[in-house]
């Protein structure tokens, strides 16, 4: 099955700077059974889990949250970037590999106490999922855990996150 899901990850070469390898999930997203497969994989190691909300990061956290969302019968809210979203917001600053961001959530999004899971595509870096750890904590949410569908283990991304384990589908 890993192989499957792996095969429809598609490498692009000095993508977006020279010596990096993009891994484009593109080719996955268009393959129903693919993407099927992908969405299982990320939500099965927290069926039973009591999630009340699925928190996805901008923007293909929003892909993988909504269907987790579904699959777990809980809410999805959105972690956007700065300006994004309107009403009130808190905001968390966060550093990428080529630079830095804002990222910001409504601040009545998730009550205190609400169990949550944190979804993102992939993990690099960390910047990002560590900013919506924080964003979560922020407003009371208890992090459940986390989970991606790729992870770039040789970046240590998942360092920024702990003590919260990162499930990761596939890894790089």
């Amino acid at each position: 099955m890993l192989e499957k899901l792996r095969s429809l990850v598609r490498d692009i070469p000095d993508y977006p700077s020279k010596g990096i390898i993009f891994r484009d999930i593109t080719p996955l997203l268009c393959d129903p059974a693919g993407l099927s497969l992908a969405v299982e994989m990320m939500v099965n190691p927290f069926r039973g889990m009591n999630i009340d909300i699925v928190v996805g990061a901008e923007s293909r956290g929003f892909i993988f949250g909504t269907a987790l969302a579904r699959a777990l019968n809980a809410g999805f809210v959105p972690i956007r970037k700065k300006g994004k979203l309107p009403g009130n917001t808190i905001s968390e600053d966060y550093e990428l590999e080529y630079g830095h961001d804002t990222l910001e959530i409504h601040d009545d999004a998730i009550k205190s106490g609400q169990r949550v899971l944190m979804v993102d595509d992939l993990i690099a870096t960390g910047g990002t999922l560590e900013a919506g750890v924080k964003l979560i904590k922020q407003l009371g949410g208890n992090l459940v855990g986390i989970s991606v569908l790729i992870e770039l283990e040789a970046l240590n991304g998942a360092r920024l996150v702990n003590p919260h384990e990162v499930h990761a589908v596939l890894r790089y």
